[in-house]
């Protein structure tokens, strides 16, 4: 296995493009009836051409964690600080290891890793997990769903994230509307790392729980305190009044916060996509507990679901 392995799932006219490397999610689009391809998911094909982490699986935890240390059960931990934009770790370990094919069809497929505290130990995660990420297609559209057990003799602090990059065929996201579901954002500093405050998005140009154009919006935002439905679900929207094309990404209640970003910090490709990050616990978890980060027992386990879904309004 190489990071250019790639494995395509298909269902009527839906197409998705997945990788064990990382577990990634590199493509998922619609075959029209004249054979040309419609993107949903803005993806890439060969691991060398990823850009702005497509597709990322973000495990065990999602966004930046501030200057890589956190304490757990009143213990000091130091991670590896890799992030480019200022001393601090970033979306966890997995998106660069070789995941195992445990299940695979034409419409679906599963890969397992497992994180063993004695290697991870030293990297400031002395933590033992078993993860599985299964992609299906059905008529509904593309389902992502995980699954992590904790393999090891202690509690262990999860997180979860998701990094797919959305089009609704606009050269630029500027001319897209969104809409995403929460009441709440959190206050980043320089370092994009939060300062602990959840600034209210009523009232303010970041509310966008109606549809609102993005324009000239940067976003680079965690949007905590989400609405939803009878379910317990949530639902993000990415949408082209022009073209009537609408996507919707629907979180179940394992997900309480959603990063949105407009890409421009993307070399060559700034502003083509607009991600919308699932996240079981908001960024900094590990040192905000409250903002949804699991404590998982010995032998437990934590699964949760997110689907998109592509239509046309008209």
């Amino acid at each position: 296995m190489t990071p250019d392995t790639e494995i395509l799932l298909s269902f009527g006219n839906q197409r998705a493009i997945v990788s064990p490397w990382g577990a990634s999610l590199r493509r998922y689009f619609l075959v029209e009836a004249d054979g040309s391809e419609m993107d949903i998911v803005w993806g890439y094909s060969g691991g060398s051409h990823k850009k702005g982490g497509q597709g990322d699986v973000l495990i065990p935890f999602p966004g930046r964690i501030a200057a890589g240390r956190y304490t757990f059960d009143g213990e000091p931990f130091q991670l590896e600080r890799n992030d480019k934009e200022g001393p601090n770790a970033i979306h966890g370990f997995v998106r660069t290891l070789p995941w195992q094919v445990s299940r695979s069809e034409a419409s679906c497929v599963s890969f397992d890793v497992r994180l063993e505290a004695e290697q991870y130990g030293s990297k400031g995660y002395p933590f033992s997990l078993m993860l599985q990420v299964t992609y299906g297609l059905d008529e509904t559209g593309l389902s992502c769903s995980f699954t992590v057990q904790n393999a090891g003799t202690r509690p262990a602090p999860v997180g979860v994230g998701f990094h797919p990059y959305f089009t609704v065929g606009t050269p630029l996201i500027d001319e897209a509307e969104t809409r995403i579901p929460a009441a709440g954002f959190l206050e980043f500093n320089d370092q994009l790392t939060p300062t602990g405050t959840i600034l209210p998005a009523t009232g303010t140009e970041w509310d966008c729980r109606d549809f609102r154009r993005i324009g000239e919006k940067k976003f680079n935002h965690c949007y905590v305190q989400l609405d939803r439905d009878a379910e317990g679900m949530a639902t993000a929207s990415l949408r082209h009044a022009g073209s009537g094309r609408v996507i919707e990404v629907t979180m179940d209640r394992s997900f309480s916060a959603i990063v949105v970003y407009t890409g421009d910090a993307i070399a060559d490709a700034p502003r083509r996509a607009f991600a919308i990050e699932p996240m079981t616990c908001a960024s900094d978890a590990f040192n905000h507990p409250e903002w949804g980060l699991k404590r998982l027992p010995p032998g437990e386990q934590f699964s949760g679901r997110y689907t998109i879904r592509h239509r046309i309004e008209l």
